[in-house]
């Protein structure tokens, strides 16, 4: 499968902060996009935004062909309606269910559960709790149960910070040819240059309130 022709992404919002705000206005046809600016300039509001879980922002949230959010009549896509797969910086794994518990949270079939392990490198750690982890385990175990949840958009937030280059590059590729073969667009969000390189195909800079393209 190749990518989805018919994606488009569009973002018209005004997010307030304490002393400031934020201005995005996007609208882009790629289904490869990535974000990248300095430590918080909003990277993350971004995807919580489009995540369903930030109801501060006013304004409108288009993906392909439906209206996630619109304030002028105050449409709003609940979060588990929109089938996005969404891998936080903070990994928000629950701390009492296994590595394989975590992965199949969202009722993902055991084959897939092992697939997908494999893919991360991570069939070793699945008896895990996550208290028994690294860093960068716990981020591959969050990035694998986002790609368990069948996402219609990925949503990666510093998804290989902790790990180191090598495993990083490889794994970029990884997740980037598993998102083409089904279809699935990315938006990226990461202040690493080498991240937007492997991932995206067109980026945008956040910085002093503002979004622009590259």
């Amino acid at each position: 499968m190749s990518a989805d022709t018919n994606f488009r992404l569009g973002l018209d919002l005004e997010i307030p902060f304490t002393g400031g705000g934020l201005r995005v206005e996007l609208n882009t046809a790629s289904t490869r996009i990535a974000v990248v600016g300095p430590s918080g300039a909003g990277k993350s509001t971004i995807l919580r935004i489009l995540a369903g879980v930030e109801r501060r922002a006013r304004g409108t949230v288009l993906v392909k062909e439906h209206c996630w959010q619109d304030s002028s009549n105050e449409t709003w896509v609940p979060s588990w309606d929109r089938r996005v797969g969404w891998a936080p910086q903070e990994t928000l794994l629950f701390p009492h269910l296994t590595v394989r518990e975590n992965l199949s949270y969202g009722g993902a079939l055991p084959d897939w559960v092992s697939e997908t392990a494999a893919l991360l490198q991570i069939e070793d750690l699945l008896g895990r709790r996550p208290r028994r982890l690294s860093g960068g385990e716990r981020q591959r175990v969050a990035l694998g149960r986002a790609l368990l949840s069948k996402p219609r958009l990925l949503l990666l937030d510093e998804p290989f910070s902790a790990l180191d280059r090598p495993l990083r590059a490889e794994l970029s590729q990884l997740v980037s040819d598993w998102a083409l073969d089904r279809s699935v667009p990315i938006v990226l969000v990461s202040h690493d240059e080498e991240d937007a390189k492997w991932l995206a195909e067109e980026r945008w800079h956040l910085g002093g309130g503002s979004l622009r393209k590259e």
